[in-house]
């Protein structure tokens, strides 16, 4: 590599900006008040206004610095845990309920989209999940096999069909759920922005809520220059939910995942890579995915070492995934290098809480945020709005904080090392596939 990759986001540098959003700098009133612009708070306003009610969002930073603005973009469907688990640890009325919003949360995504005319590089040809080792294929074909007793458009594949879709030898085969899909995650974010205030929201950026106090029958957040009285108020701020909200805060562990984005590929290899237009995910401990852009870029991710923000960013992992991955691409230059913060959640599963009459939050998507944040942010938005508890199709969680959180640092540190040790030595036991001649 000649020169360093920028130290800047692809998705940043591809998207249309947003024109400047004001500052919170006096007194205001809504109905509903939204804590964080990610995908989570953006659409719980969207269906808030769209209801025709007042909402106002707080964003701490500049729309899409978050982890929403700096994802791979990939939409997936499910959670990380299969039906059949869900059901046997949480009952068949709860885990059917898990799985049923996680399935449809792809179809409210794309439908956002397409009735908003959201320009965001949308595609929905699937998701594939593959196997770096033989034994890891039983665990997905059971998985294959859930979905598709529930009506989901998914296949096992063969390693010769892995290839064919991603154009790489590497894979001992997966399956492939075509309910998934990409998008451009910043241009998504933006997008949702713009069809909230059309609707009637209001945004104010560099406006972080400092102080939540009770305020007659309802809520009073200070931030920025000025505060919001509100009667309900919306947590949306996930892996970046800071010391005002602790308890929440110490609910997850966050966890850095750095992405790099190579130069556009030659018509050559853009024919034989990923010719689908489909997002991989692998089965290695510390996974890697990976996807194209829509100038044909090859956008690659994996975890990164633990670390606050900003985060350090070096990419001499992510160089030896793309040469093991795709060796023809060992001498193409990389021109991006980014990362974000994830939440991960101590069960692997997102949350949502009501710790008080009017206080929603939701969080932790374990890294499957662009479709399961959406789909939160509708269900918190419909609770805000007085819809039942019991009638949502997602349970209301206790707040539980994580014991001894202070030391998750060095546990995720640990953690992160020891994985990345067991997948370098299940590495060497892979045996590559043979290309066939044509």
């Amino acid at each position: 590599m000649t020169t360093p990759p920028a130290t800047g986001s692809l998705w940043s540098a591809t998207c249309a900006p947003l024109e400047p959003l004001p500052r919170l700098l006096a007194e205001r009133r809504a109905e509903v008040l939204v804590i964080g612009a990610g995908y989570t708070g953006l659409s719980a306003a969207l269906h808030v206004a769209e209801a025709g009610r007042e909402v106002i969002v707080l964003e701490a930073r500049e729309l899409g610095e978050g982890g929403s603005g700096l994802n791979g973009g990939q939409v997936i469907p499910g959670l990380k845990h299969d039906p059949d688990l869900l059901a046997v640890r949480y009952g068949e009325r709860i885990g059917s309920q898990l799985t049923a919003c996680s399935a449809q949360a792809p179809d409210l995504v794309f439908d956002l989209i397409g009735r908003h005319s959201i320009e965001c590089d949308a595609v929905r040809t699937g998701w594939m999940q593959l196997a770096v080792s033989e034994k890891h294929l039983p665990g997905l074909r059971r998985r294959a096999e859930q979905w598709r007793r529930r009506g989901a458009d998914v296949a096992v594949l063969s390693d010769r069909e892995a290839a064919q879709l991603t154009g790489s030898t590497r894979y001992c085969g997966g399956w492939i759920d075509r309910r998934g899909g990409v998008v451009q995650p910043l241009a998504y974010l933006r997008g949702l922005a713009r069809a909230a205030m059309r609707s009637g929201a209001r945004i104010f950026t560099h406006s972080p809520a400092m102080a939540l106090s009770r305020a007659g029958g309802g809520w009073r957040v200070a931030g920025g220059g000025g505060s919001v009285d509100a009667q309900a108020v919306i947590l949306a701020t996930d892996a970046y939910t800071d010391a005002a909200f602790d308890d929440l805060r110490r609910t997850v562990v966050t966890v850095p995942s750095i992405q790099v984005a190579t130069a556009p590929l030659p018509a050559r290899l853009r024919a034989a890579i990923l010719p689908g237009g489909q997002s991989v995910s692998d089965t290695q401990r510390l996974l890697c995915y990976f996807r194209l852009d829509a100038s044909g870029r090859l956008v690659l991710g994996t975890r990164g070492s633990y670390g606050d923000l900003p985060v350090p960013v070096t990419t001499t992992a992510h160089e030896h995934a793309l040469r093991e991955i795709h060796p023809e691409l060992a001498r193409m230059p990389l021109e991006y290098r980014w990362g974000g913060l994830v939440a991960l959640t101590r069960d692997g599963l997102p949350h949502l809480h009501e710790p008080a009459p009017g206080l929603l939050a939701g969080l932790g998507y374990n890294g499957r945020g662009v479709a399961m944040a959406t789909a939160m942010g509708r269900l918190l938005a419909r609770r805000a709005l007085g819809e039942p508890a019991e009638s949502l199709e997602f349970p209301s969680t206790p707040i539980r904080p994580i014991r001894l959180h202070g030391l998750s640092r060095l546990a995720a540190r640990a953690t992160i090392r020891c994985l990345q040790l067991l997948d370098t030595l299940e590495t060497g036991s892979r045996r590559p596939l043979q290309r066939d001649a044509a």
